[in-house]
């Protein structure tokens, strides 16, 4: 009985990590991941999504915000996000993470192409898969209008 109870504590850790498909995901990936919005390069941001991926944005008509899936509908999502902010920018990340899920906290800053500008605080929740990002679910703070000069 106590061999088969050693068997079992020994066992489960590896288990419940092969099963959570993120033995590659660190906090040098996020960053990695966040560089790659900062520099504007949506090839290398895609590399760090699964083909099948989900876009989850902070805005839209449904109650977790507009939905894309797959590697074009993101990518097509992300590159609207820098054509909407040319100077957008995700500052003092932070990025944390706990078996497949984590999370990055930031603060985004961008001029729209009439002047006005948001500066607002934010995180990232992520669920990975087979070392990738296969869900991205953002949430902002939404400043009112006229509250950045």
């Amino acid at each position: 009985m106590k061999k088969l109870f050693l068997l079992i504590t020994l066992l489960i850790p590896g288990l419940i990590m092969s099963q959570s498909g993120n033995n590659k995901i660190t906090a040098q990936f996020l960053q990695s991941f966040a560089d790659a919005f900062n520099a504007h390069d949506i090839k290398a941001v895609m590399l760090h999504m699964t083909e099948d991926c989900i876009f989850e944005a902070s805005a839209g008509g449904e109650k977790n915000g507009e939905r894309f899936s797959g590697q074009e509908e993101v990518s097509k999502a992300f590159e609207t996000v820098f054509a909407t902010f040319p100077d957008a920018h995700w500052a003092n990340a932070h990025h944390f993470i706990s078996g497949n899920r984590g999370f990055s906290e930031w603060i985004f800053t961008g001029t729209k192409s009439d002047g006005s500008k948001v500066e607002v605080t934010g995180c990232d929740l992520f669920t990975f898969k087979d070392g990738k990002i296969a869900v991205k679910n953002s949430y902002r703070k939404n400043r009112l209008t006229g509250a950045l000069k």
